[in-house]
């Protein structure tokens, strides 16, 4: 099962419908829902979905970031993205001005994640936070012109993040970078 953690966020029904539209039932479960019940569920890989305010604060995100880091797949969106950054070390910093539906054109490293897309691409932000003095488990695989760190994965574990959203409709190759989340997360696509 792809579980869809949801960070009440107002993106994430259009998630589920881009992994329905790969061919994957995303089963969401909010962030208030106790981890006892989450650690029920037959769970293969895990989305972290967008949401308000920040990681501490979001629910039973961190445990569930903590509970099963080692152990499935992740893909970390905007908060999520914060979050996984968090637990690994980054710090979480006001970004050099607010970024609420503003385009950027990010930068991308070789990796599969972007496997048969541009190094440079349009993404769609809403944030005003980035993570900054990343620790060398995390590994930056796309940044903004200024520098600001826009995508990762760890250096180990198959654990990814992106800040931007892709289920954005102004996002270009959003759908693709899912697809390519599914392939490194052995999810059938």
């Amino acid at each position: 099962m792809l579980l869809l953690l949801d960070n009440f966020d107002s993106f994430t029904y259009n998630l589920v419908d881009y992994f329905g539209q790969l061919g994957v039932e995303a089963h969401v479960v909010r962030n208030d829902v106790p981890l006892a019940e989450i650690k029920k569920l037959p769970i293969k890989a895990i989305v972290l979905s967008p949401g308000p305010g920040t990681p501490n604060g979001a629910g039973v995100l961190m445990d569930v970031i903590h509970e099963y880091h080692e152990r499935v797949p992740m893909l970390g969106i905007c908060l999520g993205h914060q979050a996984l950054g968090e637990f690994f070390g980054a710090k979480l910093e006001k970004g050099e001005k607010p970024m609420h539906g503003k385009i950027s054109e990010i930068i991308c490293e070789p990796d599969p994640i972007f496997e048969n897309l541009p190094e440079k691409m349009e993404v769609v932000r809403y944030h005003s936070l980035v993570l900054r003095h990343t620790p060398p488990t995390i590994v930056p695989l796309a940044h903004t012109a200024t520098g600001e760190l826009m995508a990762f994965k760890h250096n180990s574990l198959p654990l990814y993040a992106l800040q931007f959203h892709p289920e954005a409709a102004l996002t270009t190759y959003g759908l693709e970078m899912l697809r390519n989340w599914l392939s490194i997360a052995n999810i059938a696509v």
